[in-house]
């Protein structure tokens, strides 16, 4: 059977999460009925992530094998029909190996997590970046962020559910930015590596943002991350700001 790789940009908000749902709207639920009706199912899907309830995806990377000989700029056009109306768009397909995993093939995965910090609320941006009415140091929150960089045992950013099999991750980068964007500034936080821990981007934003807001001093998150201990964590940041950014591979599938 013919293997194909998906890159999926979608607004979580109205979904239960990307996996799929016995009771409630998925992504991955959404794209394998849709496939269902170019070909017979039942069909599986397999993503380089499993994106929580009301996180949104820029890039994210998915598989699906058909009996058909597709031709993938056919293949996603065809999708992106059966999609409609729902917030789901298949930005690019190709066909992949056989033995070509969106998961276990990947190498990295980048993740946004985008901060709007003004007065008014955000009537444009609702539910797509986490709205603070207080002012915030970027250059407090890179100092406290440079803790965070490299092998450790991330205990303290992980959710209480996680299932990975151990807390000890290396963060390649942190970059936090100054953007400005037509409804007005925005902190855009990016963090880069081979993998994450449950909830651990909003965990470690959420620490951030209390660093930022002058509330803790940079030098607490060393020993938030020391102390592995959830209780150490900051608030954990909402999910409507994140995003799934991207997904690195050794070579590009697209």
């Amino acid at each position: 059977m013919p293997r194909y790789a998906l890159r999926i940009e979608y607004h979580g908000a109205p979904f239960a999460g990307w996996q799929r749902q016995a009771d409630q709207p998925s992504v991955q639920g959404e794209i394998e009925a849709a496939l269902a009706r170019l070909e017979p199912g039942p069909h599986t899907i397999a993503a380089a992530g499993r994106t929580d309830v009301g996180v949104h995806a820029l890039a994210q990377v998915a598989q699906c094998d058909l009996a058909r000989d597709w031709e993938p700029f056919r293949l996603s056009e065809a999708l992106n029909y059966h999609l409609k109306p729902l917030p789901i768009a298949i930005t690019a397909c190709a066909r992949v190996a056989d033995d070509w995993h969106a998961r276990f093939s990947a190498t990295g995965r980048r993740y946004l997590y985008r901060i709007k910090a003004r007065r008014a609320p955000p009537a444009l941006e609702a539910g797509r970046v986490w709205h603070l009415r207080h002012a915030l140091d970027p250059e407090a929150m890179r100092e406290g962020a440079a803790h965070l960089l490299g092998y450790h045992d991330f205990t303290t950013f992980r959710a209480s559910i996680c299932q990975a099999r151990s807390p000890l991750k290396t963060l390649d980068a942190v970059t936090i930015s100054e953007v400005e964007t037509a409804t007005g500034p925005e902190l855009h936080l990016h963090f880069a590596a081979r993998s994450f821990l449950h909830n651990q981007v909003r965990s470690m934003v959420g620490t951030l943002e209390r660093v930022g807001a002058g509330a803790w001093p940079p030098e607490r998150v060393r020993a938030a991350l020391e102390a592995r201990a959830r209780a150490a964590c900051g608030p954990v940041a909402p999910p409507g700001g994140l995003y799934l950014a991207g997904v690195s591979y050794p070579e590009d599938p697209f």
